[in-house]
């Protein structure tokens, strides 16, 4: 198996030696930037299979280097932060972040958040040809290509907006938790509020309106979560 690299975007320099050398322990080459513009640099030079990035950076700040990652990649990206704001998670979330750990953290917990995702990306990967395209009326979802057609129209959508439409409608008419989604769709427990799904679910709505009239709709189960449920 070729080995994976990883692009560690942080200003302190303590912490990303100390990242470095657990990850180079585990076999990972480690690309590293100090500057969020560096940042998005390195990450066009080198291609890596994962990113893991601060919040707080010079330059371009760590969430404007994954609005310019997102705009041409879905590599995964672990977002870094000292914070610990709900409005940080949220916002990291919606951009498209895979996941995310606060500072102080341990380096274990770090390698092995950074294996489960890329373990997620590679099952991903293995079972897309068989999941990948749903078709319902007036409305179409790939996630091979990360497009979604609805009334014959193309629909601009982030990738987690996106992956938590497809995850829904690949499982009609059963209801999820907001905790379940953000495990299946983010892929990890997200510790704190959960609000981030009724966010994304907000803008789907938003962008498949009056969808009802083709025989399904992401519905609300009043104090449980959401289902695409297909009218019989």
């Amino acid at each position: 198996m070729d080995t994976q690299s990883i692009l560690l975007v942080d200003d302190d320099q303590n912490v990303s030696h100390l990242i470095r050398l657990y990850l180079e322990k585990e076999g990972y080459q480690v690309y590293e930037a100090s500057r969020g513009d560096d940042g998005i640099a390195a990450f066009k030079q080198h291609s890596p299979s994962l990113v893991l990035l601060d919040i707080m950076l010079p330059g371009i700040d760590g969430l404007d280097v994954l609005r310019e990652i997102r705009k041409t990649s879905k590599v995964p990206v672990i977002m870094l932060t000292a914070k610990d704001e709900t409005f940080d998670k949220v916002l990291g979330l919606e951009l498209g972040a895979d996941d995310y750990i606060t500072k102080p953290f341990k380096n274990k917990e770090l390698v092995a958040r950074v294996k489960a995702v890329l373990r997620r990306t590679r099952d991903s990967e293995e079972t897309k040809e068989v999941s990948d395209m749903l078709q319902f009326p007036k409305l179409t979802v790939s996630l091979q290509s990360y497009e979604v057609t609805f009334r014959d129209k193309a629909v601009e959508m982030p990738p987690k907006e996106l992956e938590l439409l497809h995850y829904l409608a690949s499982h009609p008419n059963i209801v999820f938790t907001r905790e379940q989604l953000l495990q299946r769709v983010w892929g990890f427990d997200f510790y704190g509020d959960s609000r981030t799904v009724d966010v994304h679910v907000k803008r789907l709505r938003e962008k498949l309106t009056d969808c009802e009239q083709y025989g399904w709709e992401i519905h609300t189960v009043w104090r449980v979560g959401y289902k695409f449920e297909i009218k019989r």
